[in-house]
This record gives C-alpha cells, sequence and structure tokens, in this order.
C-alpha cells in the first residue's frame, strides 16, 4: 500500500512539475555524485549496484559514480559540466542550486517523511524557557557549527525573526554574535553529546533533532529533558540535476530513479543512504525555506562546503 501512494505522488508531480533544462540531446556517458563521506570505500559496493542498474535502464548511456571528499568539490563538479547530477544534503544542495543552477528533482523518503524537525531541549523541571526567545541570555548547546537542526535552523530563526538584532556580516561577526546572544554557548559535536551537556545540567537548553533522545539517551536520560519547542523543519538529503542536462536525460533518470521505488529494486537505493523511497519535488518546495536560513548566518556557506 505504501508503495502504491508513493506512486500516485510520483505521477502527480511529474504532471504538475516538469524539470527545465536544454533541449533534447543524446548523451553517452553520465556522471552522478554521492554524498562526500570520509572513506568512500565504504559506499563502493552499493555505489556500484546503483551504477549498474542505471546504466541497464538507460540503455547505452555509460554511467559513472564519483564519492569526492569534499561538497566543494561536489559543487564546483556542477558547475563546470563534470558532474551531471547527485545526491545532496539540504545545505549543500541550496548553495549548489545559488552556484551553479542546479535544481533539485526528488527528496528521499526516511521512515515515511521527508523532513525531520530541530527541536528545543530544557531540563524536566525548568519553566523559565517556554521558546526559543527565552533562550537568550542563557546557557546553550549546539551540536556544531554545521548542524542543520542544531545550529542552522535555530540560529537561523532568531536572526530571520528579528528576536535578535545582532545581524552578523561575515563568520567572524557570526561567532562573536554568539557570546553577546548567549550567557555561554558550545559546540558539544553532536546530537548525543549536546543533550548529554543538558541531562548533566552543564547548560540551561539544547539544540538537536526530534528523534535524538531516543536514539541516543536512555529512558532515565530522557526523563530528565522535555520538547520545549519545535524550531522548524529540516529536509532530507536531496538528488539534484545540472542545469545543462538536456530534458530527454532528465527524464530517462527520472523514470530509472521512481523505478527504485518499486519492491524489486527498492534494496539498491534503501543500501545507499537508508531512505525508503524517493518522490518528486522541486527546490523551492523541499529546501528554499532552510535555504534561507544558511543565508541569514552569513559565512556558514564556507563551514558546509568543507565538511
Amino acid at each position: 500500500m505504501k508503495k502504491l501512494f508513493y506512486m500516485i505522488i510520483v505521477l502527480f508531480f511529474i504532471q504538475i512539475f516538469p524539470v527545465s533544462g536544454m533541449q533534447i540531446s543524446e548523451m553517452q556517458n553520465i556522471t552522478i555524485g554521492f554524498i562526500p563521506v570520509e572513506n568512500a570505500a565504504q559506499l563502493q559496493s552499493s555505489a556500484q549496484t546503483f551504477e549498474n542498474y542505471l546504466e541497464q535502464y538507460l540503455n547505452g548511456i555509460d554511467v559513472k559514480i564519483v564519492v569526492p571528499t569534499s561538497y566543494e568539490m561536489l559543487i564546483e563538479g556542477l558547475r563546470f559540466g563534470h558532474i551531471d547530477a547527485s545526491f545532496m544534503d539540504a545545505g549543500s544542495s541550496w548553495i549548489a542550486h545559488k552556484k551553479t543552477g542546479a535544481e533539485v528533482i526528488f527528496a528521499e523518503v526516511v521512515n515515511g517523511k521527508v523532513n525531520y524537525n530541530a527541536t528545543l531541549y530544557t531540563k524536566y523541571e525548568d519553566d523559565t524557557i517556554q521558546n526559543i526567545e527565552d533562550t537568550i541570555g542563557k546557557k546553550v548547546a549546539f551540536t556544531s557549527i554545521t548542524g542543520s537542526s542544531g545550529f542552522i535552523v535555530p540560529m537561523g530563526k532568531l536572526l530571520k525573526s528579528n528576536i535578535i538584532n545582532d545581524t552578523p556580516n561575515d563568520f567572524v561577526s557570526l561567532e562573536a554574535s554568539l557570546s553577546n546572544i548567549f550567557a555561554n554557548y558550545t559546540f558539544a559535536g553532536g546530537y548525543k553529546a549536546a543533550l548529554k551537556l543538558l541531562v548533566n545540567g552543564n547548560v540551561d537548553a539544547a539544540f538537536s533533532s526530534d528523534t535524538a533522545p531516543q536514539n541516543f539517551l536512555t529512558i532515565e536520560e530522557q526523563n530528565k529533558i522535555k520538547v520545549t519547542e519545535i524550531i522548524g523543519s529540516v529536509p532530507s538529503h536531496t538528488f539534484m540535476v545540472s542545469s545543462n542536462l538536456p530534458n530527454n536525460i532528465v527524464q530517462k533518470l527520472s523514470n530509472a530513479l521512481i523505478s527504485l521505488n518499486y519492491e524489486a529494486n527498492n534494496n539498491i537505493l534503501n543500501n545507499i543512504y537508508g531512505a525508503d523511497a524517493l518522490v518528486p519535488t522541486t527546490t523551492k518546495m523541499h529546501i528554499s525555506e532552510f535555504g534561507e536560513y544558511i543565508d541569514t548566518l552569513v559565512g556558514i556557506e564556507d563551514e558546509i562546503l568543507n565538511r
């Protein structure tokens, strides 16, 4: 039943959101980028299976998979025509769109959702913090400077909503702003570490994802904290195509990706990043709101690209 639901969505979006691009052209090869990882060998087996599948489906087009070591390499590849399409995370998708004109055409579905939520957590007994605005002047824990739910969304919302007026104009002033806004701030290094600081009473509030407590904390630890505010959504991974990719190739590639939602091929997709399915979408629909938070955090782009 779930697969049928995804197929209905697919057919609906194909009719409403056709992909723009170059005129029909024949291509002999296509290069697809994967999200950078420190050890590309970890993806080798699933990437090869994906490559073989696409070559069979595209019939006559040679497919090459690349796994660069940074998002900057991936985006520059899209800019200069060395990469034709790529899996991306939300932040790099927005930067790629702005810098190269690449467009999002699919979003990953994970556990039935195309997003997760940036969430503010406080101690269970603490009533002094009712929302994100109340964290001003408090001790807070972020995940990392590039953390989507653990920094970009909460700080982006504080700035974009004019809750704070200390607007940075570069990365140095962004870091300086944090010292002015909070009594103390810490980049803990990840979901678990940020929440542990809260559990242990080292901070007044922690920013993390909506699924982090059940994934990283014991029941006893979970009972010591509470969800104070759902701040905003973080889009799932995307699949982007270059603005120079011919329309007929985009359509063939889209059809091939749609077929990954069928049970016979779904393990190929699931083995790459653990996604359940791919659903058609657009840059505006899937990542524009999140992209506005990135734009607000002046200087954060370089940090994202150099991860």
